[in-house]
């Protein structure tokens, strides 16, 4: 072997697709986007700031709205596939082939579940859980803070190898769960398969990491007087997910560990031969799989119960009964995966278990809809935006819901299993759950991230876009799905099925509509801010810890440590409103800002991107660098930062006299 392929590996000029005209204009667009983005940095000197507050930031706040971030860059990718694919499907009937060849339609509908599962919603829900969770449970950051940082870091560096795939080489033509023997070596030999494998593991590492973080701030650093039962019931959602996530996580970078080695150096783990098995690593994928569903959704059950108790003037309805509710569906998610291969022959009596447990599940679901019910029962309700998501999302999933509780009679998925009927229940509750959700809680939270409140009228104009975009876009599918149109294809025969494809695209397009109304939001808000300025985060005031802080919070969050005597501590604040402590603050201890975080995700992106291409030098040295640099930090990093109590006081001074202005 030379020198050259040590260094270079299988990356040569055919690794670009130059054949491919779509994807060297939307290569020009970007790199013209990245210029025109580094000029514009450069020109107003804003790479020291971006480096010093932001990049090496520990910060749980600032690590939360990057996390954001990332995932609002990655869902205009991710739609931008989804919306491809459906003028693909709207077209392409008989004699017309549409314009994406089959090769790049398979790697389009691949990346489109990569992105929107891994770098949209995980990243969403993290970035959230990262802001809130201190901010209600009385801490100054979370328990590891440096992790935090190399957290985010990891997952981006995963987006990042997604995004170079679409430029070099290519991605996976497999779908997003690269099920063998198709993801094999033998099937799948070019590099897509090899991008799937590494983004996916340095993102899952940063996952797995950061919900090991999240346990152990709920755990061990809630504030005194907090008792678990006490706990917000965002706080709540969020220790469940993240037990989900250190749970579940692992499995997945076992088993795709297991398929780098059938593919790297031939074991047959997941082959018929030589004693491998396709059907473990079908087993092992769903047994995070199922799980990672509810990762996305729990969170957002926690926010809908904030915003209605909220924006109800109402305590929650049956606090117990939704804590107990979050925690049995904790538990039998991780006992229903099987319901994704009823199809694959395990047998009646182990089909009917599994389905049964799939019904089960669903009457906690059920539990949480009624209590949002109860609790806007007789409730003077305000339909600001937030609590608009929050009704869309109750109708929208309880159909999701009936027809997942259809999916889940072996007999009947056994028709409906390799339908568009199942993409359709699929999109109704990510789409209805997870990503209503997060514009709720993005709307509703937003005021205390930024001390200015989002535009409602653009707002308004997003949600019912969605909604509308979302119903004429999913319903034809379940029309589709009864009719016995498969799923997975690019090109149809009978011309009778092209209106509902038609409808379905329109509705991809309104959709398009929601999100630029959103982006318009985010500017318009930010040009009105001045008289969109709330200094306590929300009109109504809500009812955790998190309010008693102005917005957007100091670094430190809270100069004194909050002491808590009541489950709903905004009823109890209001006792001594804004009655603040103007004397007798110390020195506060803040962990220093470090680059190690983002320089050994780099490294470790680096080493990913050397693997796939088999750029074994690089690959080495690499790796011997993350673990230099991790030995480094580990003996080097500075930990003794104090801001003074002069400055604490006369920002808290200033905090006090903001918030008396408000009342």
């Amino acid at each position: 072997m030379d020198l050259q392929t040590l260094i270079l590996g299988r990356l040569g000029w055919d690794s670009i697709p130059f054949h491919e005209p779509i994807l060297i204009a939307t290569f020009a667009v970007v790199l013209l986007g990245g210029v025109a983005l580094i000029a514009a940095i450069s020109y107003f000197k804003l790479w020291r700031y971006l480096w010093v507050e932001w990049f090496t930031s520990i910060d749980h706040k600032k690590i939360g709205i990057m996390y954001m971030i990332l995932g609002l860059i990655m869902l205009l990718r991710g739609f931008s596939d989804a919306i491809m694919m459906r003028i693909q499907q709207a077209i392409a009937f008989g004699d017309s082939t549409g314009y994406l060849p089959p090769h790049h339609y398979d790697q389009i509908f691949t990346a489109h579940g990569v992105i929107m599962i891994f770098f949209v919603a995980m990243p969403l829900v993290t970035g959230l859980m990262n802001y809130i969770v201190p901010l209600q449970i009385g801490a100054r950051d979370v328990a590891f803070p440096f992790l935090n940082n190399f957290s985010f870091w990891m997952t981006t560096g995963g987006a990042v190898l997604v995004m170079i795939s679409l430029f070099i080489g290519e991605f996976s033509t497999t779908g997003w769960l690269a099920y063998p023997p198709l993801s094999g070596i033998q099937h799948s030999p070019s590099v897509g398969m090899d991008y799937y494998i590494w983004a996916l593991q340095v993102a899952g590492i940063g996952t797995t990491l950061s919900g090991i973080n999240l346990i152990v701030t709920i755990i061990k650093m809630r504030a005194p007087g907090m008792g678990m039962m006490k706990m917000p019931i965002f706080t709540w959602t969020s220790l469940c997910t993240n037990t989900l996530i250190v749970a579940s996580f692992p499995v997945l970078t076992a088993v795709l560990a297991l398929l780098t080695m059938d593919r790297y150096v031939g074991t047959n783990f997941f082959t018929n031969d030589l004693g491998g098995n396709p059907m473990m690593y079908v087993n092992l994928i769903w047994i995070w799989g199922h799980p990672e569903v509810y990762i996305l959704i729990l969170p957002l059950f926690g926010v809908f119960s904030e915003i209605v108790s909220t924006y109800s003037g109402k305590r929650l309805f049956g606090y117990a009964s939704m804590v107990y509710a979050t925690v049995v569906i904790t538990i039998l998610s991780y006992l229903v995966w099987l319901h994704h291969f009823f199809t694959m022959g395990s047998g009646a009596s182990v089909n009917s278990f599994f389905g049964i447990a799939t019904m089960i599940i669903s009457i906690p679901t059920g539990a949480k809809l009624f209590n949002w019910l109860f609790t806007m029962y007789r409730g003077r309700i305000h339909f600001d935006v937030p609590m608009m998501w929050t009704l869309g999302f109750m109708v929208t999933f309880v159909i999701g819901g009936m027809t997942g509780v259809m999916l889940a009679i072996p007999s009947a998925d056994f028709v409906l299993h390799n339908s568009l009927f199942l993409i359709a229940h699929f999109h109704n509750v990510i789409i209805g759950g997870v990503l209503f959700g997060l514009f709720a809680a993005i709307t509703y939270w937003f005021p205390k991230a930024f001390g200015y409140k989002l535009d409602p009228f653009w707002g308004k104009c997003s949600f019912w876009c969605w909604l509308i975009g979302f119903y004429m876009a999913f319903m034809p599918l379940y029309v589709l799905g009864f009719m016995g149109v498969t799923r997975r294809l690019n090109h149809f025969e009978d011309h009778s099925l092209q209106i509902w494809f038609q409808i379905a695209a329109a509705g991809a397009f309104v959709i398009a509509l929601g999100i630029a109304s959103f982006l318009i939001q985010l500017v318009v808000s930010y040009r009105k801010r001045d008289s969109l300025r709330d200094v306590t985060g929300d009109p109504w005031n809500g009812r955790t810890l998190e309010w008693s802080t102005s917005s957007p919070p100091p670094s430190y969050n809270f100069a004194f440590t909050p002491q808590v005597h009541d489950g709903d501590a905004w009823d109890q604040m209001k006792q001594h409103k804004f009655q603040r402590p103007l004397s007798g603050f110390l020195p506060i201890h803040m962990p220093a800002n470090t680059g190690a975080g983002i320089i050994i995700a780099g490294l470790c992106t680096l080493c990913g991107f050397a693997l796939i291409w088999h750029m074994w030098l690089v690959s080495a040295l690499s790796f011997l660098a993350i673990i230099g640099g991790t030995i480094y930090h580990t003996f080097n990093y500075k930990r003794d930062y104090y801001i003074p109590a002069e400055e604490v006081a006369r920002t808290e001074a200033e905090r006090t006299r903001l918030l008396a202005n408000h009342v």
